[in-house]
């Protein structure tokens, strides 16, 4: 486990104090489970666009060089060199 640091208002931590003396367990653990019951409570939702442009291969990552040099993603053109040039 990591060790964290956490600001609680004074009334929450007389609170969470009493529920601790309640359960007769650890304050720490009564917190851990707490954070873990907030985080589980909706199921997660996926970043929007996430699979949107999905290509059906599973070594897109492994081969993402190869893949935008077909592209031609990022090449050199006589018009992206003038507007390189005009910025410098």
């Amino acid at each position: 486990m990591k060790r964290t640091t956490i600001y609680l208002d004074p009334e929450l931590e007389v609170l969470l104090k009493l529920e601790m003396l309640r359960q007769k367990r650890p304050m720490a653990e009564i917190v851990r489970e707490a954070v873990q019951a907030y985080v589980a409570r909706e199921p997660r939702k996926a970043p929007p666009g996430a699979g949107a442009f999905a290509s059906g291969r599973r070594d897109t990552a492994d081969r993402v060089d190869e893949m935008l040099a077909k592209t031609g993603f990022g090449a050199t053109t006589p018009r992206t060199r003038a507007a390189r040039r005009k910025t410098r």
